[in-house]
């Protein structure tokens, strides 16, 4: 089993390779190992993202075949099938890191802004998923923030990522349980589309 500790430094590790654009000879190479990983998996980390196509995570974290169990969602909000997908892969596969994944001008967190300040009509769909930002973003709307549009957003993203991390952490009595006696460690992260570069901010 690999610790929290030691996936979150694999991580980072794979996303300063990214941004140098100096991949490892091991993510190369993994594609040939396939074979390895029909009978069983053992990914180092979780990671809940957002669905965006600019954020491939992998690739952002220089890591490759039976690497990463990636669940991938607009918004990386957190719903009952999230928690369910993330506490499989503590539970029966062992991964000892959950990371939620948030991006820079994330279009469901301006898009939630956007229906708050303006009301705009989101089909029922689409609602589910603002409406589980918008607890994030009602706050800042509140504050000066509301007339500095770029500002707003970037703090709505990171608050929206902190409000997943702490579903996951206190929504869920597996979670909590292996948080607790365990190892499991669930942190926050954005990554920038304008740099590469991933900040784990919360939880680290």
């Amino acid at each position: 089993m690999i610790s929290a500790q030691e996936a979150l430094a694999r991580l980072r590790a794979g996303n300063r390779r990214f941004v140098d654009g100096d991949r490892s000879i091991d993510t190369l190479m993994s594609q040939v190992r396939v074979n390895e990983f029909v009978a069983r998996q053992q990914p180092l980390a979780v990671i809940l993202g957002c669905s965006d196509s600019r954020v491939p995570v992998e690739v952002v974290f220089d890591q490759g075949f039976g690497d990463l169990f990636v669940i991938r969602v607009a918004g990386n909000v957190v719903a009952p099938s999230q928690i369910g997908s993330v506490e499989f892969a503590a539970e029966r596969l062992g991964t000892r890191l959950v990371v939620v994944l948030g991006h820079t001008r994330c279009g469901a967190v301006q898009a939630t802004i956007e229906d708050l300040q303006e009301s705009t009509s989101q089909s029922w769909n689409m609602n589910s998923i603002v409406s589980r930002i918008r607890p994030s973003v009602e706050g800042l709307l509140a504050t000066d923030l509301k007339h500095d549009h770029p500002a707003l957003v970037a703090q709505a993203v990171r608050a929206n990522v902190r409000a997943s991390v702490n579903q996951l952490r206190h929504g869920s009595d597996v979670l909590e349980r292996l948080v607790r006696i365990d190892g499991l460690c669930i942190v926050g992260a954005e990554y920038a589309l304008e740099t590469g570069v991933v900040d784990f901010f919360d939880g680290v």
